[in-house]
């Protein structure tokens, strides 16, 4: 992927991601790409397997055409990897597309903010797991997807200050 740093604001369901993608991109002066998923889901009302190619490309799309009218940073709500770690969850598998498109983007990212599931749950229909026991499983496999590999990140957590004085530093610290 050419074109602008890409920061993807990573994580399992409830940690902010779409606060923190906000209120980085507002601080960098920098676009950023919503999830297309949470559209999808408001437009739908429930996400199919069926329904994950579609999700995944209209988000590689919306994301690809931000990333041609960026500067030098873009801040992505989610990413590729997201797509495929939602999918095996709730479905036990994911679409060869969808795994293998993620596989080839997820090395386009300048930086990963993996943020912590210390934040607060905060219960939305489309949302799976309060129960604190299972968040923190789903946050040890985001963290774990981006181990196995290889992958630059981030660890955010603490109140919401803390959060985005934390990523603005791994941002500017990118160069």
């Amino acid at each position: 992927m050419k074109g602008p740093r890409r920061i993807a604001v990573f994580g399992a369901e409830s940690t902010g991601k779409t606060r923190l993608a906000e209120a980085l991109a507002r601080r960098c002066g920098a676009p950023w790409v919503p999830e297309y998923a949470r559209e999808f889901w408001d437009r739908h009302g429930a996400i199919t397997l069926a329904d994950i190619p579609a999700i995944a490309r209209e988000q590689w799309r919306r994301e690809d055409e931000a990333a041609a009218q960026a500067g030098r940073l873009l801040i992505c709500d989610t990413e590729a990897l997201t797509t495929v770690l939602w999918s095996d969850l709730l479905y036990g598998t994911c679409p060869e597309e969808v795994r293998r498109g993620a596989e080839a983007r997820c090395r386009g990212y300048a930086l990963y903010l993996l943020l912590d599931t210390d934040a607060p749950f905060a219960p939305d229909p489309q949302r799976c797991f309060p129960d604190p026991a299972d968040r923190e499983r789903a946050g040890r496999a985001w963290r774990d997807a981006l181990e196995r590999r290889g992958l630059p990140f981030v660890h955010i957590r603490g109140s919401w200050a803390e959060r985005e004085e934390a990523a603005a530093r791994a941002v500017e610290g990118i160069g």
